[in-house]
C-alpha cells in the first residue's frame, strides 16, 4: 500500500511545486486520506521529494542556468569548443564565461539568503505548529484572495522589469523575503515569489522563471537540512519509498513546468487564485464535518 501511496504523493508534488497552489498544501491534506506513517517520516517525505520536482527544472532551464554553455563557447571562440585539447578547454572553461547568466545566479544567491537564514531558525517550530490542515486551509484563501487582487491591479499595467537584466539586487533580496512567506504550509513558495515579483514590477515571465531557479538552491537546502537530521532513521524500505516518490515528481513536474511556461504567455494566474479560495474552503468544511 505505500508503494501506491508514494506514487500518488509524487504526482501531486509534480503537478503543484511549481503552480501557485502550495505543493506542501496538497500533501499535508492528501496525507489525510494517502496516509504515510509514523508521522516524522510522513514530513521529511514530503519535503525530500521535492527534489525530483527541482531537478525537471534544472533539465528544463539548463542552458540558461549554464555560463559555460558550449553554444556560447563556440559563438567566443568562432569554432567548435570541441576542437581544442583538454588544456585549452580548460583555459577558456575559465576564460569564456557567460557573464549575463554570473550575474543571474548572483542574484539567485542574493534572492536564497532570508529563507536559509529563516528557514535554519524556525524549521522545527514550523514542523511541530504549523504542519496542520487548518493553518493550510486559511493560508489557501488568503494568498488566493491576494493572487486576485494583484492580477486584477496589474491588468493594464506595463512591467518595469522584462528580463533579468533589468532586475537589480535589491529586488532579487525583497523576491527572497517575500518568499519567507512559504516557510508557513499552504503559503506556496511558487506563489509566495511571483507574487512577490509581481508587485515588484516584472513580468509574468521572469516572475515564473525566476521563481523555478530559486527553488533550486532553496528546494535543495530544504532537502539537505532533512536529509542530515534524518539520515540513518529511517530504513532502506523508506528511503527506497522517498526515492520513487522523488522520481514520480521529478516526471510529472516536467511536464507540468512546459504546460505552465506556454499558460502564462497568454493568460494571467487568477485562475489559481479561485482554485486556491475553492479548496480552502472545503478543506474547512472537511474540518467541521470530521
Amino acid at each position: 500500500m505505500d508503494f501506491f501511496r508514494v506514487i500518488i504523493l509524487g504526482i501531486i508534488e509534480g503537478i503543484t511545486e511549481f503552480l501557485p497552489i502550495s505543493s506542501t498544501g496538497h500533501l499535508i491534506l492528501a496525507d489525510e486520506f494517502v496516509k504515510l506513517s509514523p508521522e516524522s517520516f510522513a514530513n521529511a517525505f514530503m519535503v525530500i521529494i521535492q527534489l525530483g520536482a527541482i531537478l525537471s527544472v534544472v533539465v528544463i532551464s539548463f542552458n540558461k542556468l549554464n555560463p559555460f554553455s558550449k553554444r556560447y563557447l563556440d559563438d567566443r571562440l568562432g569554432e567548435r569548443y570541441e576542437n581544442f585539447n583538454i588544456q585549452s578547454k580548460i583555459f577558456y572553461l575559465v576564460k569564456y564565461r557567460n557573464p549575463e547568466i554570473i550575474n543571474l545566479w548572483k542574484k539567485i544567491i542574493v534572492g536564497l539568503l532570508p529563507a536559509m537564514v529563516l528557514g535554519l531558525l524556525f524549521d522545527d517550530i514550523i514542523d511541530k505548529y504549523l504542519f496542520n490542515s487548518k493553518t493550510v486551509a486559511t493560508t489557501l484563501i488568503f494568498w488566493g484572495i491576494i493572487i486576485i487582487l494583484i492580477e486584477k491591479k496589474n491588468k493594464d499595467k506595463l512591467p518595469r522589469i522584462d528580463n533579468f537584466h533589468d532586475m537589480n539586487y535589491k529586488t532579487a533580496l525583497l523576491i527572497g523575503f517575500f518568499q519567507c512567506l512559504a516557510l508557513i504550509p499552504g503559503t506556496s513558495r511558487s506563489a509566495a515569489t511571483i507574487i512577490g515579483a509581481l508587485v515588484l514590477g516584472c513580468s509574468r515571465i521572469v516572475a515564473t522563471e525566476f521563481s523555478f531557479f530559486l527553488a533550486i538552491p532553496t528546494m535543495l537546502g530544504a532537502t539537505f537540512l532533512k536529509v542530515v537530521k534524518n539520515y540513518g532513521g529511517y530504513s532502506l524500505t523508506q528511503w527506497l519509498l522517498i526515492l520513487l516518490g522523488s522520481i514520480v515528481s521529478f516526471i510529472v513536474a516536467y511536464i507540468t513546468v512546459k504546460k505552465l511556461l506556454d499558460f502564462i504567455k497568454k493568460r494571467d494566474f487568477t485562475i489559481f487564485g479561485y482554485y486556491r479560495i475553492v479548496l480552502g474552503i472545503i478543506v474547512f468544511l472537511m474540518i467541521f464535518l470530521r
